[in-house]
């Protein structure tokens, strides 16, 4: 099993509790490590037969794009739950940072694993 990443895609989403959030588009940071089985591919140099970033990288933009969340924990989760079922990812590990929510911070986030990354094999 390999593990395919994105790293620090950043996006700009209505995301919050306050009112005034629910009217701005704020700054999200997401680390994306999806569980891989290359030899799905039979080791073709195809881009038909792997994960393509692009795509990924697309409907994780749109899926942060087309809707309002009140916490990162739930951004966390759809994102969990859109490349496991989208794509297919056996394992996922997502990271989403938000800058500048404490003054004090230069980010807070959360970071979770769901599926096989649970299990702790890699």
């Amino acid at each position: 099993m390999d593990i395919i990443f994105i790293e620090q895609l950043v996006i700009f989403t209505t995301i919050g509790i306050y009112d005034w959030e629910k009217n701005i588009k704020q700054k999200l940071i997401l680390d994306v490590e999806m569980m891989w089985d290359k030899n799905l591919s039979n080791n073709r140099d195809d881009i038909d037969n792997y994960l393509n970033y692009s795509d990924v990288s697309e409907a994780i933009l749109t899926y942060l794009t087309d809707n309002h969340f009140l916490l990162i924990e739930k951004v966390a989760e759809g994102v969990a739950n859109l490349l496991m079922k989208k794509f297919g990812c056996p394992g996922v590990y997502i990271k989403v940072s938000k800058p500048n929510a404490v003054a004090q911070a230069k980010q807070v986030g959360i970071k979770i694993k769901r599926g096989l990354f649970l299990k702790n094999l890699i």
